[in-house]
């Protein structure tokens, strides 16, 4: 009877990997044809050459740049030897490197949170709203705020009507713990972890958008469900990019603005990913083939 029992879980077990293997295939491919993961990369080009963006940028450097001194080297001083002592058990020699990586997101992690809910939130928003302004997208951010005549895409940036942030998330905190063990896997567990982080700030990129679409929150799950793979390669290359010492700042905006010409890019129809269309006109597009 045991002998049955064991087959059955191995059996079981093998069609759970299977079932596994093909969701990963599938949201590979999406990833793949979204083309998402350039985004965070065209963002640094995009700012570095539209001096017009700059403002908000430059001014909340100083501020955050030493709020990501102190944080970092807190980080490294007080938690470094600690977690590396864990790590190294599990990790052998690689321990010294995953530690500095986890360290590195750990610190990330804390900059973000206390950068974007204190220090840099109108900035964010005000990269994010200029660089759709900038793609000629105006008709999108007037549903979110007023907007003025003439002057560069920022100085054209009226009152807010609508502001998509949220305070503290505590969600994403507790996520967040939750996932910290995995870095005990060596190598493939700080990959993983990585990947779930970026899962996470893919989902978020694109608050902004969805709320000047006034799309309800159950048409924005469906489309985060539909485009999961593409959100999250997204989000993967701008975690990694923002885990990068003293330059986290600078990688919050250039993710803005690619998040932001990623969404100019859906509403010209300019990606892979429009080929599926808003959840509410989908059957208006269908009626028009």
């Amino acid at each position: 009877m045991s002998g049955g029992f064991a087959e059955s879980v191995r059996a079981k077990a093998q069609e759970v990997t299977k079932e596994d293997f093909d969701k990963g295939k599938v949201l590979l491919s999406d990833a793949v044809r979204s083309g998402s993961y350039f985004y965070p990369i065209t963002g640094i080009f995009y700012l570095a050459a539209h001096k017009s963006l700059w403002s908000p940028f430059l001014s909340r450097l100083v501020p955050a740049l030493s709020l990501s001194a102190g944080v970092v080297a807190s980080m490294f001083f007080f938690t470094y030897v600690p977690q590396l002592a864990v790590l190294v058990f599990v990790n052998g020699p690689l321990a010294v490197f995953t530690t500095v990586l986890l360290v590195l997101n750990e610190s990330s992690a804390i900059v973000s949170v206390l950068s974007k809910n204190f220090l840099i939130q109108d900035a964010l928003l005000d990269t994010f709203d200029g660089t759709l302004v900038a793609k000629g997208s105006s008709n999108i951010v007037s549903e979110g705020r007023q907007l003025k005549s003439g002057g560069d895409p920022i100085q054209r940036l009226g009152k807010i009507l609508k502001s998509p942030f949220d305070s503290f998330n505590l969600k994403s905190l507790v996520r967040y713990v939750m996932y910290l063990p995995l870095n005990f896997i060596p190598v493939v567990g700080t990959v993983i972890f990585i990947i779930l982080q970026g899962r996470a700030r893919g989902r978020s990129s694109h608050d902004r958008y969805f709320q000047l679409k006034r799309w309800s929150s159950s048409q924005k799950e469906e489309w985060l469900r539909e485009h999961t793979g593409a959100y999250t390669a997204f989000g993967t290359v701008a975690t990694l990019l923002e885990m990068i010492p003293f330059a986290s700042y600078f990688f919050s905006f250039t993710n803005t603005v690619g998040a932001a010409l990623w969404a100019a890019d859906i509403e010209s129809k300019g990606t892979e990913m429009t080929l599926s269309t808003a959840p509410e006109l989908r059957e208006v597009a269908k009626k028009a083939e």
